[in-house]
């Protein structure tokens, strides 16, 4: 399909993405109370906000990179990006669920969940790249290190899932790690933007 056809996939994700980011912080409150005491009560919704922030940004700017790579727009495509649209919009759900329920394993656990199908979408995502690619064993090569490294941070995160109902803050701790080894930017495809 066209260029067009891109612009407009990349523009419908990132209308879905800013909305998303805005639910997010529609959800924080101010305490009531303007004392340190009750600041700090509410300090677990700042950060859950905080770390969804960050993981919805790093989703962001991988979904740029892997929509700028995409040389045919398909059904498959629309419908995998689709895929991937719909557990990132419950991220702003399973953020406020564990900002206020972070020390309960199933809020812990739904949260990983979400996660796990964020990043299942970004697996079929990249399978569809794959394919398009496959006579170049550069470009394949290129995928093929994302798509590892997005299997590794998938299984994390499923390991997060049951981790939460032994130690909530092993999970935290997972939530936390897969941030800091999506942080440094890619290697970029030549003629990348």
């Amino acid at each position: 399909m066209s260029e067009m056809s891109t612009n407009r996939l990349e523009a419908f994700s990132d209308g879905v993405i800013a909305i998303i980011v805005t639910i997010m912080v529609l959800e924080l409150r101010a305490p009531t109370q303007p004392t340190l005491a009750a600041l700090w009560k509410v300090a677990p919704v700042f950060i859950s906000y905080g770390l969804s922030f960050l993981v919805v940004a790093i989703m962001w700017v991988n979904h740029h990179h892997l929509i700028h790579a995409v040389r045919g727009v398909s059904a498959r495509l629309l419908w995998s990006n689709l895929y991937l649209l719909f557990w990132m919009s419950l991220v702003p759900f399973v953020t406020d669920y564990l900002g206020k329920n972070y020390h309960e394993p199933l809020a812990v656990a739904l949260y990983g969940l979400d996660l796990v199908l964020c990043s299942s979408a970004f697996y079929l995502l990249r399978i569809i790249l794959v394919e398009q690619d496959r006579h170049d064993s550069g470009l394949s090569e290129y995928h093929s290190s994302i798509q590892r490294k997005n299997v590794f941070s998938g299984a994390l995160y499923l390991l997060s899932v049951p981790l939460a109902y032994v130690s909530t803050y092993a999970s935290f701790f997972i939530f936390a790690l897969i941030p800091a080894l999506y942080f440094l930017p890619e290697k970029r495809l030549v003629g990348n933007k």
